[in-house]
């Protein structure tokens, strides 16, 4: 396979989450058409909080090679019978190249090693790629 890396979030791949989310062709589906910017104070507490959370929540940076490609997601409920949610967003150029595929697949073996008991994604009915990749990842609607 490709070159892929999933790795924890580190402060060196901040600037890249900053362009992610300000990228509105990714974000339009989480409700931000426009992208969301962020001010790099916000974004250092932000990764602050998932640090803290830990292993309960991780946030996952994906690159192929040395390109980033987007981000990949869990956040464990302790509260409600360990059931974790999933997300994952990639930029236009790591699409449709199974680079989706991989990272979540990752996300999801985290999120059972950790502690999660089953997982769950919400995405938009419109986004019909991310329903495709789901189902192909046996998600069931």
């Amino acid at each position: 396979m490709k070159n892929i890396k999933v790795i924890e979030t580190r402060e060196v791949d901040l600037d890249n989450v900053l362009s992610l989310w300000a990228d509105g062709d990714v974000m339009k589906f989480v409700g931000f058409p426009n992208g969301l910017r962020e001010t790099q104070k916000n974004i250092i507490k932000w990764h602050n909080r998932i640090k803290e959370a830990r292993p309960n929540t991780k946030h996952y940076s994906i690159y192929n090679g040395e390109i980033y490609c987007g981000e990949s997601f869990y956040s464990i409920n302790t509260k409600y019978n360990n059931i974790a949610s999933l997300d994952i967003k990639l930029l236009n150029h790591a699409r449709g190249k199974g680079i989706a595929t991989y990272a979540l697949q990752h996300a999801i073996n985290e999120a059972f090693n950790n502690g999660a008991s089953k997982v769950w994604v919400d995405p938009k009915p419109n986004n019909v790629k991310a329903i495709a990749l789901y189902e192909r990842l046996g998600f069931k609607r």
